[in-house]
């Protein structure tokens, strides 16, 4: 018999909810981080066992590696990994102090000359990795990489001065794209985001919006997938929705679609659960441990982006 006034028990999913069958898939396929992280953002969860999980990833150099992207594998710190390892600070409210300033001093140590983040920098040569990733000795700078993290920590109010030099860097690129693809308009979008001048962010997104719109780079209509273009070095099907821009309804790109096709893309993303309760990848599969790992990554990012536009979980 329990003891009176103990704890009570977490608080679960209903049964066969979406909620629960997606805690049935992390539980039997996840990595401990995001078991972890399911259980902080659904089951009410502590931070610590979070940070825990990814200080796991963490190198001597303040960066991030040991494939916390599963496409990157081996233990290097890299961009990509360092830029995940924010995402997940900032999801637990973690992203600030020492740890950030560990984070700060590897950007600056692998900063390009014009103070920016390569997608890959050339230690990741010798390592298992993805064979769309291209690994160069002098690899130049990439929004890809330097948007998401700019715009991270200005959402935290880090002030370091990497961040200056790398602001300046996604300005310039963000206001001169004239054509893109998926992957990068979204770095841009968390840039735009969270950079403190809102009106210039404002203008940008409107752009940048038409621009999506006239190169028909979000699926408005999900019964007609094979109606728009795929983008070159995409994987067949790999297509990108409007929740895909605006994962939040108060993210810039929400402007860029109508509430009809907001709704529909939603109402794809939640039908797109399977029958094993985790979402689907849709990039290029190498070998099947890194699909295995990305999974549930995805599948947290779809459950958090219906959560955040009010769609019923269990």
């Amino acid at each position: 018999m329990a003891e009176t006034g103990a704890s009570p028990l977490p608080q679960t999913p209903r049964a066969h909810s979406p909620l629960a069958r997606a805690e049935h898939f992390v539980w039997l396929t996840a990595r401990v981080l995001e078991q972890r992280l399911f259980a902080y953002h659904f089951l009410k969860g502590s931070a610590d066992p979070v940070e825990t999980a990814l200080d796991a990833h963490r190198n001597e150099d303040g960066g991030y590696g040991h494939a916390l992207e599963p496409d990157l594998r081996g233990p290097v710190s890299q961009p990509l990994h360092t830029g995940h390892a924010l995402r997940i600070l900032d999801a637990i409210g973690r992203c600030g102090g020492q740890r950030v300033e560990r984070i700060c001093r590897y950007l600056t140590s692998v900063t390009t000359p014009d103070g920016a983040l390569p997608a890959i920098h050339p230690s990741q040569r010798g390592y298992p990795t993805a064979p769309f990733i291209p690994i160069l000795d002098d690899p130049p700078s990439d929004l890809l990489a330097t948007g998401p993290v700019v715009g991270l920590l200005h959402r935290n109010e880090v002030w370091h001065a990497w961040l200056f030099r790398a602001t300046d860097f996604c300005w310039h690129r963000v206001e001169s794209l004239k054509e893109s693809h998926p992957y990068e308009l979204q770095a841009a979008v968390a840039f735009l985001d969270s950079v403190p001048d809102r009106p210039r962010a404002e203008a940008v997104a409107d752009r940048l919006g038409r621009l999506v719109r006239e190169h028909r780079l979000a699926v408005l209509d999900p019964d007609q997938t094979d109606a728009y273009p795929v983008a070159p070095g995409y994987a067949p099907g790999e297509h990108h929705f409007p929740h895909d821009y605006a994962k939040t309804p108060t993210s810039l790109a929400r402007a860029w679609f109508t509430d009809d096709e907001m709704a529909r893309s939603l109402d794809f993303l939640a039908n797109d659960q399977q029958e094993d309760g985790g979402w689907p990848i849709r990039w290029r599969q190498w070998a099947p441990g890194t699909a295995l790992e990305a999974r549930p990554m995805v599948s947290l990012d779809a459950l958090r982006t219906l959560r955040a536009f009010g769609r019923p979980l269990g």
